[in-house]
Parts: structure tokens; sequence; C-alpha cells
């Protein structure tokens, strides 16, 4: 009775220190107190703290007989490991035993085997179950949405309510996650509707996946509903509708959002953590907006919260964006650390804004602490040679891309290369490249020939640029425009007006253009042909009036 005693004492102190992060290790277990439950919670215990190694190391150290809880955990913690060698004989081993039926140990090995991509496996134990319960349902189902099966997903979710239970959260998680393309979009509608009825869609846990859903299907008006609906809301809540703002062309709202949250009295009563305070900033810098970029990097000075990389890498990709190379550099000189992100986010932002020394420098310093470029290093100092007019340089680099690096040039670099042989005038090197290159039939590359050819007044080269266009988008403004934009820089009127023409008879209309300013913070947007602003008169008058001052200093300026 005493020892029986001195055993069960010795596994709650067991529990109670693997509560507070202090797990006594297995040879410790003295021989008195060395019953099953001991060795339940020791293994547990390992398990639930993050050490499935010492897990399973302790198992193959225990004489018992394992129950239904070890079993479980040892299975926990080979799914942690991918350890699928380890797991089988595991599985195994309680097939022996005959416990691979109790719902605990095969709910444990479906999970298993769905981590280790072994659906079959599976499928099979679930199979096997006589009576699954919901969670084997929803073990299942999650496996069928990780495996991107939602049929399957679903035809299980009905034959789960068929048996007379009743789906959960994670059973409508499961499902829910994968309805993100318009063809499953009515499915996750009809979803919804059922976490409506059962009150689950003002969780935050399932809440959140609605809200993505919807931003994935480019639906903000349903984002801002299921965003308004989520009573509990919590930080991922306000991180996937600052996303989903962005993905929907929402920004100011987003930002919003996280203005609130960095308030004295916000109305989330949340903290804005890393990923909220990158999605921000990724934003900001996605408007070009100084302003609001600005007000957070000066709120993150002024709490003096701790940046982690990621943060750090979004603060200089942000000014990058607003034009403030120099803010970017200081930013990126006072990082305790870097990574590879920081050096390419670095590289792009003198490119962008022709300071091609600057970003060779950066480079060079990259490859002395040890770091490889990557296809985004090149993209960035190939934009660098192009603004700065440095050819060869920019030749040599794209060359030595495969050579070197091993990096087969993307569709990307080649554009960057056109762009910067266009500029220098050298129209024929770059369609020698186009036509060799395995992107040869894109619109892009072609349009940016064309383009240069206009520049340099390259009528023969364009002219092929142009037909190899009209081939690839017959239905499209933009070669006739692009055509019409040539013999105009040449003084080809005629072959204008027939360029026009030919558009004309297409039927095709050209995409307006648009424009965007920001004013104290807000960013307004306008477009050719637009006037539906709420402040149009006064922008017409001020635009007249602009257009009068200019008209009167031309007429009053002296000409030599």
């Amino acid at each position: 009775m005493r020892t029986s005693a001195a055993a069960c004492l010795f596994s709650g102190f067991v529990v109670v220190k693997d509560c507070w992060g202090f797990i006594l290790p297995g040879n410790h277990v003295t021989a008195e107190a060395r019953n099953i439950v001991s060795w339940s919670a020791m293994i547990s215990g390992y398990d639930q703290a993050g050490k499935p190694s010492m897990a399973l190391d302790l198992f193959a150290q225990m004489p018992l007989q394992p129950n239904e809880y070890i079993y479980g955990s040892l299975i926990s913690a080979c799914a942690t490991l991918f350890a699928l060698t380890q797991g089988r004989q595991i599985h195994g081993h309680s097939l022996k035993n005959g416990y691979d039926q109790i719902s605990y140990v095969s709910n444990s090995l479906m999970s298993m085997y769905i981590k280790c991509d072994c659906f079959d496996d599976a499928l099979c134990i679930f199979s096997s179950i006589s009576e699954p319960n919901s969670v084997s349902y929803n073990a299942m189902i999650t496996g069928f949405a990780e495996n991107l099966k939602l049929d399957k997903g679903l035809e299980l979710f009905r034959l789960m309510i068929k048996q007379g239970l009743d789906p959960d959260e994670f059973s409508y998680v499961g499902l829910i996650g994968i309805c993100s393309s318009v063809e499953d979009l009515h499915v996750g509608i009809g979803l919804h509707c059922q976490t409506i009825k059962l009150g689950l869609d003002t969780t935050a846990f399932v809440g959140n996946v609605i809200l993505m859903m919807y931003s994935t299907c480019g639906l903000f008006e349903e984002v801002e509903k299921a965003f308004v609906s989520i009573k509990e809301k919590d930080v991922i809540t306000c991180n996937t509708f600052i996303v989903a703002c962005s993905t929907c062309g929402e920004h100011t709202k987003g930002l919003m959002v996280y203005k609130d949250m960095t308030t004295t009295k916000n109305n989330f009563s949340l903290s804005p953590d890393e990923f909220t305070t990158a999605s921000a900033l990724a934003v900001s810098a996605e408007l070009a907006s100084f302003h609001y970029g600005g007000q957070i990097h000066a709120h993150l000075i002024r709490t003096r919260m701790v940046l982690d990389i990621v943060v750090y890498n979004a603060i200089i990709n942000m000014y990058a964006k607003c034009g403030c190379s120099k803010y970017a550099s200081h930013v990126f000189n006072l990082m305790p650390n870097r990574n590879l992100i920081s050096y390419n986010t670095m590289i792009a932002a003198h490119g962008n804004h022709g300071h091609a020394t600057a970003a060779l420098e950066i480079f060079k310093h990259m490859r002395y602490e040890g770091f490889v470029a990557d296809s985004v290093t090149f993209v960035g100092l190939l934009t660098a040679c192009s603004h700065a007019g440095l050819v060869d340089k920019g030749l040599a680099l794209f060359n030595s891309m495969q050579e070197t690096y091993g990096i087969c040039p993307m569709i990307e670099h080649l554009s960057c290369l056109i762009d910067m042989l266009g500029r220098s005038g050298r129209l024929e090197e770059a369609e020698c490249y186009v036509k060799t290159s395995s992107f040869q039939n894109d619109c892009v590359i072609w349009g940016n020939l064309l383009s240069s050819c206009r520049l340099h007044k390259n009528i023969v080269v364009g002219e092929r640029a142009a037909i190899k266009l009209l081939e690839l988008q017959p239905g499209t403004s933009s070669p006739y425009v692009l055509l019409s934009n040539l013999y105009a820089s040449d003084g080809r009127w005629e072959d204008v007006a027939e360029a026009r023409k030919m558009l004309k008879c297409t039927g095709v209309k050209k995409e307006p253009g648009h424009s965007f300013i920001e004013v104290k913070g807000i960013t307004e947007k306008f477009t050719v042909g637009d006037f539906s602003h709420a402040q149009i008169e006064e922008i017409m008058m001020t635009l007249e009036s602009l257009n009068w001052m200019t008209k009167k200093l031309y007429m009053s300026a002296p000409f030599d």
C-alpha cells in the first residue's frame, strides 16, 4: 500500500514538474515508484514538452507492457519527428497487444499516417474501426482536406451526420479551408451557413478560416461581414483581415485595423504581433504610403518593440517602395542580424532607384558574409544595371547565373535584360536573346522590346516585334497602340492612322489608365474618363486654373 501511494505521489510530481517546463530524467525513476502510471506520465510529459526523441528513448528502457496512453504518446512523438518507420513499428506493437482498436490509439495512428503523407494507411485504419467517433471522422476529414480531396471529405462529412454524430469546429475548419477556389466557393458558402446556424462562425477558430476563404475569392464584402460576426477576435483574426484587405485592394481599411490595435483604448483589446506589423508595413509598401509606413515605424520605436528579422525586412521594403532608399539603408545598417531576404530587399531598393554601385556593393558584402545569391538577388542586380546603364556588367551577371550559381534564368531576368539592352539601343542583340530563350512566346517580353524600339525609333525591329505580339495577342489593344506610338515617334502619320484603323476594326478598346496620389494619408485613385469622384468639380476647376497658369508662364517665357 505504501509503495502504491509513493508511486501515485511520484507520478503526480512528474506531471506538476512537466507543467512548469521541467521534466525529471527517466533514470531518476526509482524501482519502487516505477509503475505504468509513472512511465505514462514521463513519456507523455516528454512528448508534450516538445521532446519526442526523449519519449521514444524512454520507451526503449521500459520493461512494462504499454497501455493505450503510452501508445498514443509514442505515436504522437513519431508524427512530430516524421519517423514513419518507428511509427509503423509501434503500430505493429499495439496491434500485437490488442490496443489498435482503442479509439485513442487508432485516432493517433490516423493522425500520424496523415502527417507522414501515408493517406491510404490512415484510410485503412479508419475503415477497420467498428464505431468511429467524431475525433476519428475529424482526423480523416482533415486528412482529405490537406490532400485537397474536397469530394471525399464532404462524403465523410455527410456520413458523420448520418451516423448521428454532430460536426464540430474542427470538422468545418478542415473543409472550409480548402474551399478557396471560385469553383468550390458554393460549397464553402453552404458550410458557412451551417456554422451560422450552430453559432460557430462567431468563434475566432472558425471565423478566421471563413475570412481567408472569402479573401482568396476576392469577396471583400463577405470578408467584412465575417470579420464583424467574430465576437472574440484574436490576433490571428486581425492579421487575416489585414492580409485580406491587401488581397482585395482595400489597403486603407487594413491599416485602420492596425492603427486601432496600437491605440491605448482599442476596440479589440489586442496588441499587434510581428506578423501584424509586417503585414501592415507590406500594405504601406503596396500603397507607397510614407505617411502610414512612417507612422508604423515611429510606433515601433516609441514602444521599443523588440523587432525580429521579418519586421526589419518589412521596414526596409516599405521605405524602398516609398522612394526613401536612404532610410532603408539606415534601417539595414542597424539590423543586428541579416538573412538573404534582407540583402535581396536592399539590393532591390538600390536597383529600383538606379543606385547600381550601392547595389553591387551590397551584393559583394552579401557574398563575403557567406550568403549564396538566388534568383531574386539577380532580379535586383539586373534592374540596377538597367537603370544605371551598366550593360556589360549586367550581361556578365546574367551569364553568371547559370554558369556560376546554377540558377536557370526566369522570365523576370530576361525581362530585365531586354529592358537593359533596349535602353542602350542594342535592339538587335535584345531580339536575339528573346528568340533563343525559352520565353520566346511571352507577350510581356515582346512588348518591352517594342517599347524600346519606339524609344530609339527602330522601325525594322519594332515591326518584327509587333507582328510577333499580334500573333500572341490578337484580341488585345496593346500591340496596335505600341505600333501606333512607334510610327508616331518616326513621324509616319499615315502608318499611325492605319494602325489606329486596324485597332478600331478589331472592336477592341484600350484599357483605361489609372493614377494614384496620396493626400493627407489617404490614397486617391483616378481613372481615365471617370468623372464619378465626389470632388470632381473642384478638381476640374483646379486643373483648369493650373492649365491657364502654365500657358501664361509659357507665353511670357523668353526665347533665345
